[in-house]
């Protein structure tokens, strides 16, 4: 299930031959799994997740929170109704050694959790992650009353020395690189001593859609929490300690997995139907409906789902991407086949993702014969007519998808090590060639 890290193995993309017709089941959200596996392994009582996302991401975060002493078993749910997880806390312990892949979600989530058990935890991952920025839960988690090894490097590798219990209480955040900082200390805080009051202090906030997702997540299972949107002060979060309930959850479709289907209805002038489109969700995805109707489609959100279908023209765009920074790299895709200019802003974070994905996009795109430019927090795109080529993904799951949007409209576009979208969408070939049938359209 996992993704080869090292395969440089080169993928075909698809070119369409016309416009596409299809239904799309896409597989759970991994934001969402991932934090409702946290908060079920801390809660007082077992707790179930149906249809939870088996990706790269997901699967590690499962196998270090049983590294921690939690059990999941995995099962089909009642009548066959798809798979599901039960999860039964325990008390956390180590020693144990967990590896974060290139997740931010389990690199940044699990320090706190880890600072809970009782025994040294140890934190490893791929090279990437050791150059993705990790300081700012480190440091909070000290302020908090934590002992973690770093060497001083604020990153990867790392050992936190758990003792059972945290104090909490406030402290400071700079969360300008990652919202995660931030919901990696509110996902844990109902366990600290004092709860806990996480105050960002930098000059801006990426994400704030997954913070918002972190926060109903956690009145969903019991926890109280106080926001800015709630009356609170100004970019302050409070958690109350307090027992977390076990949840049945019925995990949503990953609205930003959805993103390369919608594209390709887009792209070819055709329609595409994802199923069990939530009506309300936090997920940032979710603001795809906008983006592409202003870049040429128009959607239907029915009892059955998100119908999105392309008018046969695609608009440039100048949009700030800082709340939905995760969906740049597919946007940028769609830009680069418009009939004008688009300027995406708001996204210097990027640049700390899984690879550097404004520099990657620029270099992919402009080697297809593209004209991209990076801006200091986003990127320049005039459209121009590309043609084939190898499309690099730097282990990055969403510069492969962006890849084979791409390559429905420009012949010969080969993507390299398709298998890393594994990392948060399994089987995305199938689901891809799937969606375009035996004919290509």
């Amino acid at each position: 299930m996992t993704a080869n890290p090292a395969d440089t193995t080169l993928w075909p993309a698809p070119h369409a031959t016309g416009a596409v017709d299809a239904t799309v089941h896409v597989p759970g959200s991994k934001s969402v799994t991932n934090r409702a596996l946290v908060l079920s392994a801390l809660a007082s009582e077992p707790g179930w997740l149906r249809r939870p996302l088996r990706s790269r991401d997901t699967l590690l975060m499962a196998d270090a929170l049983r590294a921690m002493g939690v059990g999941i078993e995995e099962g089909v749910g009642p009548n066959g109704t798809g798979e599901t997880w039960r999860v039964l806390p325990a008390g956390l312990r180590g020693p144990a050694t967990i590896d974060v892949g290139n997740a931010g979600t389990v690199m940044r989530f699990l320090p706190p959790v880890a600072a809970l058990a009782d025994g040294e935890i140890h934190f490893d991952g791929d090279p990437r992650s050791y150059e993705r920025p990790l300081s700012g839960v480190i440091d909070a988690l000290r302020v908090l009353g934590a002992r973690i090894d770093d060497d001083g490097r604020g990153t990867l590798p790392l050992t936190v020395h758990g003792g059972g219990a945290l104090d909490g209480g406030p402290v400071e955040v700079d969360a300008s690189t990652s919202s995660q900082f931030v919901s990696a200390l509110l996902l844990s805080g109902p366990r600290f001593n004092q709860g806990v009051e996480v105050r960002h202090i930098g000059a801006t906030l990426p994400s704030l859609p997954h913070i918002r997702m972190t926060v109903d997540m956690l009145r969903s299972v019991g926890a109280q929490v106080d926001t800015p949107e709630s009356g609170g002060e100004p970019n302050v979060w409070r958690v109350t300690p307090g027992a977390l309930l076990g949840r049945d959850l019925t995990v949503e479709p990953d609205l930003s997995n959805a993103q390369p289907f919608l594209a390709a209805a887009l792209v070819t002038g055709g329609k595409v139907l994802v199923p069990d489109w939530p009506t309300r969700t936090t997920q940032p995805g979710d603001r795809l409906r906008e983006i592409f109707t202003e870049m040429g489609g128009s959607c239907q959100l029915t009892e059955y789902g998100l119908q999105f279908t392309g008018s046969g023209a695609i608009h440039g765009i100048d949009v700030d991407l800082s709340d939905v920074g995760e969906l740049t790299p597919g946007i940028a895709a769609v830009a680069a086949l418009a009939d004008s200019p688009s300027t995406l802003r708001g996204v210097a974070h990027l640049r700390l993702h899984e690879t550097d994905r404004l520099a990657a996009l620029t270099k992919e795109i402009n080697e297809l014969g593209g004209d991209v430019t990076e801006t200091a927090d986003g990127l320049h795109i005039r459209p121009r007519a590309l043609h084939g080529g190898i499309f690099h993904t730097y282990e990055d799951h969403r510069m492969a998808t962006a890849g084979a949007i791409i390559g429905l409209a420009v012949e010969g576009v080969q993507i390299e090590n398709v298998a890393t979208t594994a990392k948060t969408l399994p089987d995305f070939p199938d689901l891809w060639t799937g969606m375009l049938g035996s004919d290509g359209a």
